[in-house]
């Protein structure tokens, strides 16, 4: 219904506004006015495009299901479509409303996203939750036996309890019944003692007369004075009433005093009677104290028990799975028979450097050359080269080779001129010597890669460490010391030249006499290695044999092992001995070393201080250094025990 101006009418907005226009009154109340313009309301009729969208929206809405699951959308539909009809007719505010239902268009499918977006955690909210029930009640299930067994054991701790006490109340009722019986027994020789009373007081009234009676006839027959015997009868009643009194006092004073006897007979059963109420009091507290003691063990168990299943379902979470390392037989050159006897006697660290070393080596096959380090100060000597450097691509056996006889060398050098070189400046000098000035620089590059890569092999990884500054050389010279002290001690044991023994505990103790129980036995395990019987003579001269590639056996392995351990054990006690210092001098070590190691010779002492000050054949200077850099300058060289700790000894 269009309005005077043209436009669509705003009812009943424009019908309350011409109301009002008709209907003012200056002078009227703002109440009044206000009744007017709701009368007004009601006369005006709707607009027809207002009913005719209101009948069609009262029609989609009817011919709806609303018993689908998407009802509220389907609902919706007819306010759109009204919406859009309403925007198509407002021309002017058409821009305005579109950009409201584009809005509102957005928003909900914003919603709705989010709604998609939170089902599957929904999902997955309710299967944890499941989970974690299924959890809770096999938990419960796993501990109902433990709870079981308690109640059962509280039950019988109960039941016992109980007879206690009724053997205390039966002997609480034996010894009432004693009581009674020994009264009554007390009353009956009261009585049996008046009744001898009077008895003896009759016996003796009777002698008395015939006393009397005897007199009375001697006098009549003798005829004797009656003054006399009348004075004689008096002096006997007064005797006689004097031992009434005494007698009646004895009866007084001692009427109830029991016979000795019975006295001490009594005595002993009561005595025994206290004893053993003594004992079951004593028992029935001793009782109670253990099941007191019980409830606090079973409430402490049950608190461990809570704690450890938490702990239990935090590691099974945080936990990794281990890797089955057979997979590598299937990558690893040489199949499973190959990667068997390179797995074998190691662990899951050690696994890990073998199958490095393994794609390390595969690698270093491929490439053809290195690119060189350059010619810098900071560069090592054997490694100064500008330019691309050739791989010579060796094989482990060949590198191995090569080190030995780079030791050989060295040695035999040092030997001559008595002087310990550099092995870095050799090492270069050995290769310029053997392959030229040319290729030096390609079989040193080759060499460093193996070595860097082959970290389970002792050959190269010692050779390694020691040509890159990590350990000192005496290390290795003084591990090779301890394997031929060893070989000398067992072949005089072997007085037959045979190579062979029954038992080399004795031989082995007498090489290593500081060694300790634990560490000889680990030794002879590993000697009886590949034996089935722990009796079987053992090859010892087969002990100290390597393979192709320079890998040693299990017994020298061992022993290397214990090197290093026994020296970080010797270290751990020395840095025990300096306590919370952060820097150490020269006399500090050397009285921590003397205090850990008192059989520890000037010229030993002074060669360990040196070595901790990184100096040789010189003075240390009376500066501190860090204690942990004195440890790790150590730790690098060839420091070990020389005789027994102060606390071995005195044991």
């Amino acid at each position: 219904q269009l309005s005077a101006r043209g436009h669509w009418s705003t009812w009943p907005a424009f019908a309350s506004g011409q109301t009002v226009l008709r209907n003012h009154k200056p002078c009227c109340a703002p109440e009044e006015r206000q009744s007017s313009n709701k009368q007004a309301l009601l006369t005006i009729p709707k607009p027809r495009y207002l009913e005719q969208l209101e009948s069609y929206l009262r029609k989609e809405l009817q011919s709806l299901d609303l018993t689908k699951k998407n009802s509220q959308e389907l609902k919706l539909q007819p306010y759109r479509e009204i919406f859009e009809f309403f925007i198509d007719n407002f021309k002017t505010y058409k821009p305005l409303l579109s950009a409201i239902k584009n809005e509102y268009e957005v928003t909900l499918a914003h919603q709705k996203k989010t709604i998609r977006a939170l089902e599957p955690l929904k999902a997955m909210v309710t299967t944890v939750s499941e989970e974690c029930t299924r959890q809770m009640l096999a938990l419960q299930e796993k501990e109902k036996g433990e709870i079981k067994v308690l109640k059962q054991e509280k039950q019988h701790l109960l039941k016992f309890i109980d007879n206690m006490k009724e053997e205390k109340n039966s002997l609480q009722t034996q010894v009432e019944h004693l009581r009674t019986s020994v009264a009554e027994e007390y009353a009956r020789y009261l009585d049996e003692y008046g009744a001898r009373k009077l008895l003896l007081a009759k016996l003796n009234d009777m002698h008395n007369e015939q006393l009397d009676r005897a007199r009375h006839q001697v006098q009549d027959v003798k005829g004797e004075d009656v003054v006399k015997l009348t004075l004689a009868l008096k002096v006997a009643r007064q005797d006689l009433t004097k031992a009434q009194v005494k007698l009646n006092a004895m009866i007084a004073d001692y009427g109830d005093v029991v016979p000795r006897r019975d006295f001490e007979s009594l005595e002993k059963k009561y005595s025994h009677l206290l004893r053993e109420m003594k004992t079951l009091q004593k028992d029935f507290h001793q009782l109670r104290k253990e099941h007191e003691t019980l409830l606090e063990i079973h409430r402490e168990t049950a608190e461990e028990r809570d704690n450890f299943c938490a702990e239990l379902q935090r590691v099974q979470g945080n936990c990794t799975p281990r890797p089955n390392w057979a997979k590598c037989s299937d990558v690893i050159p040489g199949g499973a028979d190959r990667w068997g006897c390179l797995a074998e006697g190691k662990t899951s660290d050690q696994l890990v450097d073998v199958l490095l070393e393994e794609i390390g080596t595969g690698v270093l096959k491929e490439i053809n050359v290195f690119p060189g380090w350059g010619k810098g100060d900071n560069v090592p000597v054997y490694l100064r080269h500008e330019g691309e450097v050739k791989n010579k691509k060796l094989t482990k056996k060949d590198v191995v080779n090569i080190l030995k006889d780079v030791w050989k060398e060295k040695i035999a050098l040092e030997q001559q001129v008595w002087e310990r070189s550099s092995l870095p400046e050799f090492f270069l000098g050995y290769l310029q010597k053997k392959y030229g000035d040319a290729a030096a620089m390609e079989w040193s590059y080759t060499l460093y890669e193996s070595m860097r890569l082959c970290r389970s092999n002792h050959v190269l990884s010692s050779f390694y460490d020691i040509l890159t500054g990590k350990v000192d050389e005496e290390q290795y010279h003084g591990q090779n010391q301890l394997i031929s002290s060893l070989q000398k001690e067992l072949a005089a044991c072997d007085s037959s030249s045979s190579g062979s023994l029954t038992s080399k505990q004795a031989a082995v103790r007498e090489a290593f006499p500081l060694k300790r129980s634990e560490s000889i036995q680990e030794l002879v395990d590993a000697s009886r290695y590949k034996l089935d019987s722990t009796e079987d003579l053992i090859d010892y001269m087969s002990l100290f044999k390597e393979d192709a590639e320079g890998n040693a056996e299990p017994f020298v392995a061992k022993l290397r092992s214990q090197y290093v351990r026994e020296k970080q054990e010797y270290l751990r006690q020395l840095k025990n001995k300096l306590g919370d210092l952060t820097e150490v001098t020269a006399d500090d070590l050397k009285t921590a070393f003397c205090a850990i190691d008192p059989d520890l010779d000037d010229q030993t002492l002074d060669a360990y201080v040196g070595l901790a000050y990184g100096v040789r054949g010189e003075q240390p200077d009376q500066e501190a250094v860090p204690v942990e850099t004195a440890l790790e300058r150590l730790l690098a060289g060839d420091v070990r025990r020389v005789g027994p700790s102060p606390r071995e000894g005195s044991t």
